[in-house]
């Protein structure tokens, strides 16, 4: 049970009078003493029932506090039968330690308390339990992915234990979803992802409104062409709610077990998936060598009966196919393998008929446009979640093809994807994604230039004026780009930025002085434009 369970609607009548951040700690069992020094009975997980004879000046409450803590101790219980109400230095002394205080009013007997956390607290349950777990574990690696919900459910029925497997971006593989919102999952994945990152030692703790959570990893298999053990890109997640490391250790057992179960349902699934893989890299490769559309059709059939055999009720035929889009990824900074493995577990919530093939650092994804073309900005947020597990240098692009109505357009599709993706590149941000609607603007011809012709393109134009805004503080560049998307208007310009109009007209004028350029030529509207766009 845990310490908030003292409160609910048919415990005994307690009042919280401190550390209700804490209040998710797990309770196994309880300790009453008046002792002043009780450290050397504490085992760790009580609940400590005490009538405050120990208290004789208010010092005696930040040693007693302390000592408690120390122990392990996760709540006090103070009994106002004796001494009456709890004294003020106690609940500070609480306060400071981040132990829960719980005053036990003087008509309620400690035994009351006691047979309350009797009836709800049972190691021995516990432990059963925990062997029930470690059993299924070996049932649910041969029989299939129905089995890690059932073992959630029976822990949230018979310990209230809520549980969640989660992919790295925050997408519910089981548990009870409806239990932990979207935004809940985001900040528990980018917790679990920065955490591994810093190579922190799991389990890892996060803390949201609702209260505390434990984060284990549970890795991909390690295949040869999985990401290395160390980049927790493709990793799922296992949530459960509550501090492990508070907990005793018969329960962090339970844990650990769960853990394990989740391990081998995760290598179970990957097994699995390396026929669809050798299928998804035998696609890319006839795309590459231009193969016949028949030839191309045949695969992606092949990949769709699979998904039926595993996923769907009825795989479509030839005919019936659809749309198909390409994605091109890019990872900077990363192992090989650590990309296509991320996008299969992200696009793995989308669809199940998504074929994910590895260009080393790298993937490319065939996958069917169910309803349309996949937007970029729904890719963006879907993948956001993985910037908390990138180093300082890693960086993952992306890039989305138009639809393909039929297998002989995904060569083309392929190639606007490629150039989708240099236009990501040339973003800032640690995920970036670019789609198809773009290359019809000035942005692809400007991801098409080299770096230093880009640099030397933007100093030019520029960079007089960036030193000039340095040594006067003149806002020039500023006062230039409004001054284009107002189109040339001095009157919208000037309203724009809130000075006269014949202050904007001596900014513009030191500009051309500056540059030698005219701001009433189309063709040097155009250069800055496109100087800026590159800055």
């Amino acid at each position: 049970m845990r310490v908030r369970d003292l409160l609910a609607p048919g415990a005994p009548r307690l009042r919280l009078l401190a550390a209700e951040e804490e209040l998710d700690r797990q309770v196994s069992g309880v300790m009453t003493t008046d002792l002043q020094d009780p450290g050397r009975y504490l085992h760790g997980g009580e609940l400590v029932l005490t009538g405050m004879l120990w208290r004789t000046v208010p010092a005696d409450s930040e040693r007693f506090v302390r000592t408690l803590a120390a122990g392990g101790a996760v709540a006090l219980a103070a009994g106002e039968a004796e001494v009456g109400p709890v004294p003020e230095d106690l609940v500070e002394a609480c306060r400071r330690h981040r132990m829960p205080l719980l005053a036990v009013p003087d008509d309620i007997a400690f035994g009351t308390v006691t047979e309350f956390i009797g009836r709800q607290v049972s190691a021995d349950r516990a432990a059963d339990l925990a062997a029930l777990v470690d059993r299924h574990r070996l049932l649910v690696s041969a029989a299939g992915g129905g089995g890690l919900d059932a073992v959630l459910d029976l822990l949230g029925g018979d310990l209230d234990l809520d549980c969640w497997v989660l992919t790295p971006t925050g997408a519910v593989i089981a548990g009870p979803a409806d239990r932990l919102s979207a935004q809940d999952r985001d900040q528990l994945v980018r917790a679990h992802l920065a955490a591994q990152r810093q190579r922190r030692r799991p389990p890892h703790r996060a803390r949201l409104a609702g209260g505390s959570y434990s984060l284990l990893p549970a890795p991909a298999s390690g295949e040869q062409d999985a990401p290395q053990p160390d980049c927790p890109l493709a990793d799922w997640v296992l949530a459960v709610a509550g501090d492990v490391t508070e907990w005793t250790t018969k329960r962090q057992q339970l844990a650990e077990n769960l853990a394990r179960l989740v391990a081998a349902e995760r290598h179970r699934r990957d097994e699995g998936r390396r026929l669809r893989r050798r299928l998804a890299d035998e696609v890319l490769a006839l795309l590459r060598r231009d193969a016949d559309p028949a030839e191309i059709s045949r695969s992606l059939y092949a990949s769709s009966a699979m998904a039926a055999r595993y996923e769907s009720p009825e795989p479509k035929s030839q005919a019936e196919e659809g749309s198909w889009l390409v994605l091109s990824a890019e990872g900077t900074g990363l192992p090989e393998g650590v990309v296509r493995a991320a996008l299969e577990e992200a696009l793995g919530g989308v669809t199940d008929r998504a074929l994910v093939a590895g260009t080393g650092t790298g993937a490319v994804v065939v996958l069917p446009a169910l309803e349309g073309p996949v937007p970029a900005d729904t890719l963006r947020e879907l993948l956001a979640p993985l910037e908390a597990g990138l180093g300082s240098e890693g960086r993952i692009t992306l890039g989305v093809s138009a639809p393909a109505s039929e297998a002989g357009g995904l060569r083309g599709a392929l190639e606007e994807s490629r150039h989708a993706r240099r236009i990501a590149a040339s973003r800032i941000g640690r995920v970036c994604v670019a789609g198809p609607e773009e290359l019809a603007s000035h942005v692809l011809l400007l991801a098409a230039v080299p770096d230093e012709v880009r640099r030397a393109f933007r100093g030019r134009l520029l960079d007089k004026v960036i030193a000039y805004d340095i040594e006067h503080q003149a806002d020039l560049v500023r006062t230039l780009e409004a001054f284009l998307r107002s189109d040339g208007s001095w009157t919208r310009c000037a309203a724009r930025l809130h000075v006269h109009v014949n202050t904007l007209r001596y900014r513009i004028g030191r500009i051309e002085e500056l540059t030698g350029r005219d701001l009433s030529r189309l063709e040097d509207r155009v250069d800055f434009y496109l100087a800026l766009e590159l800055a």
